[in-house]
């Protein structure tokens, strides 16, 4: 592989903020420094002055090529993981899914084959549990240890399909914080908002706004409070998905100031869009039926304040796309499936493209958050939280040489017509911002060079992910 020497470039990390040159070989950071004596003859040089160089984004929540219900996605682990890479991101950690009679081996194995020769940057699975026996704990034991798999997700929500209940949790927390994993937790209370639903339906209220009026945010509040007991009972670290509600982060909060190991991320579409949006019958609003719903303009302060003083401790997309038109690019039950019926559309929205941009420029240049903030929420905390790091989410010597070199001052605007995702719409759609991803390295590969892709499916790896660590 030919060694790479960017030059003069801005280097940002969660703690450092300085100028120098990185030398790449081998798909490695193997130096950091002023007037690096390399031979010109040996090296490729590229100028980065008045960009920043970033560590490759690391995105802990996607959903690529995942099936619910009768839906799937819109993004596979090809067109997912290129909108990725045009986003600043070069890591994901996507999902495994454990049915009833699947164990917990063959779960993670049927992912990494759905990845396999199609993902082009890095990769590796969070396997959601949907059941808790004997065999299955010994199982999750084995994964951490030799399956590569350290963190496990659990559904509050969703009675009768995903959801388990209290007890398989506290279990389930017990084995894998005893073995050095971290069980993730969807947390809303299922039973109560199946209740709500089967209210509205029967009152013939159908469109897609009573998806969040019937799921409000008591009731994440509520299951956030409970998983934090499990948790504690457990005495095991516990992280909270995709965190909207003012309720919940007050439980989060509260336990971490009792040195409680709690960790939460949010969303993009949580502190850019607010319950506003609901405010129609239109199925246009279809586009904003995610779990949990948008909250409150306050509660988008809430968040952003959480997030600078690390109440929060990540921003993660949840990127979970489906088509606003049925039968895009041969999509099938998608968004249009629920249009007589609000709880049959698919959950979900689109973001992993537009995180590391709109987080910079709504968050970096408006004083929200600083730039070292902004990599730590990025890349390096869930670089350590999912037992990634220091191999990714840090520009240092031996870490791997994903790189971003990202121009703060560039404007552009962000459009369905110009993204690189599957999915036939965009929730920032027609906004415009400052700050836009130049080039992408991943493991010293040049893979975004300006609008070129010159990545490939199948260059990504599986990422063998052992103990967690952070807490």
């Amino acid at each position: 592989m030919t060694r790479t020497l960017i030059c003069n470039g801005r280097i940002i990390t969660a703690v450092d903020d300085y100028r120098a040159d990185i030398l790449i070989d081998s798909g490695r950071i193997r130096a950091i420094g002023e007037n690096l004596p390399i031979d010109d003859a040996e090296v490729t040089r590229i100028d980065a002055s008045g960009l920043y160089v970033l560590p490759g984004g690391v995105d802990c929540h996607t959903h690529l090529e995942n099936t619910f219900g009768e839906s799937t996605t819109a993004d596979d682990f090809i067109s997912g993981t290129r909108a990725a890479a045009f986003g600043g991101t070069t890591t994901i950690v996507d999902f495994a899914f454990q049915n009833h009679d699947t164990g917990v081996m063959a779960a993670i194995e049927a992912a990494c084959l759905r990845a396999e020769g199609k993902a082009a940057i890095d990769y590796g699975f969070h396997l959601i549990t949907t059941h808790v026996d004997d065999q299955s704990l010994e199982d999750m034991k084995h994964a951490i240890r030799h399956g590569g798999v350290s963190s496990f997700k659990m559904f509050m929500a969703y009675p009768g399909k995903v959801m388990v209940d209290d007890a398989q949790i506290f279990r389930a927390m017990r084995l894998v914080g005893e073995h050095g994993g971290v069980i993730t937790l969807h947390a809303e209370n299922g039973i109560v908002i199946e209740q709500l639903i089967r209210e509205a339906l029967a009152q013939g209220n159908t469109s897609p706004r009573y998806h969040a009026l019937t799921r409000p945010s008591i009731m994440e509040g509520e299951a956030t409070h409970r998983g934090i007991r499990l948790a504690e009972l457990a005495q095991a670290p516990v992280y909270f998905v995709h965190l909207s509600a003012q309720e919940a982060l007050a439980q989060v909060v509260e336990a971490r100031d009792r040195g409680i190991p709690v960790f939460a991320e949010t969303c993009p579409h949580y502190l850019f869009f607010d319950d506003s949006v609901y405010d129609s019958d239109d199925f246009d609003v279809a586009r904003y039926v995610m779990s949990p719903p948008l909250r409150s303009r306050q509660t988008q302060s809430d968040l952003w304040r959480a997030l600078k003083f690390d109440d929060l401790q990540v921003i993660a997309t949840d990127h979970c796309p489906y088509c606003m038109k049925e039968g895009h690019l041969g999509r099938i039950r998608q968004k249009p499936f629920g249009r007589d019926d609000f709880s049959k559309i698919p959950n979900g929205a689109p973001g992993i493209e537009a995180r590391m941009t709109v987080i910079h420029d709504g968050g970096v240049r408006a004083g929200l958050i600083s730039l070292n903030r902004f990599v730590e929420l990025t890349a390096t905390a869930p670089a350590k939280i999912f037992g990634l790091f220091p191999r990714k989410g840090t520009i240092a010597v031996g870490s791997d040489a994903d790189l971003v070199l990202f121009d703060p001052l560039a404007r552009h605007v962000i459009s369905a017509e110009h993204h690189h995702s599957d999915c036939d719409y965009n929730l920032f759609e027609g906004r415009e911002v400052q700050g836009k991803v130049q080039k992408v390295f991943l493991r010293g590969e040049l893979i975004v060079d300006g609008e070129q892709w010159r990545g490939r499916p199948g260059s990504g790896q599986f990422l063998r992910r052992g103990e967690t660590v952070g807490f």
